[in-house]
């Protein structure tokens, strides 16, 4: 999926709405719940998960986006690596051990 614009970064704040709707690279309308919004090392990564399930996202898949806020985008993370470590920081931020941001 290639970087997506928004409508306006309130879309991400705990407190807006919780479905957002994405187009990928063929076109399609794709829509997700935001689970989460995580700063780690610097960055803001958005967690979504499929509002609609579909053959390419289950219920259970987390897609995990970096925020661009400067230019109200998410875009794609390629590095598998720093993907697993998003992940990783959102689960142990979520166990309520109250995980201190990773700079």
């Amino acid at each position: 999926m290639s970087k997506e614009n928004l409508n306006a970064l309130e879309e991400f704040d705990e407190d807006a709405a919780e479905i957002i709707e994405l187009i990928d690279d063929d076109g399609n309308e794709l829509k997700f719940k935001i689970l989460d919004v995580v700063k780690y090392k610097g960055e803001k990564y958005a967690l979504l998960l499929a509002a609609e399930p579909d053959d390419e996202f289950t219920e259970n898949d987390v897609v995990i986006f970096r925020l661009n806020e400067a230019e109200e985008a998410l875009e794609p993370v390629e590095d598998d690596k720093l993907l697993d470590e998003v992940f990783e920081y959102f689960m142990n931020e979520d166990d309520g051990d109250e995980a201190e941001e990773v700079n």
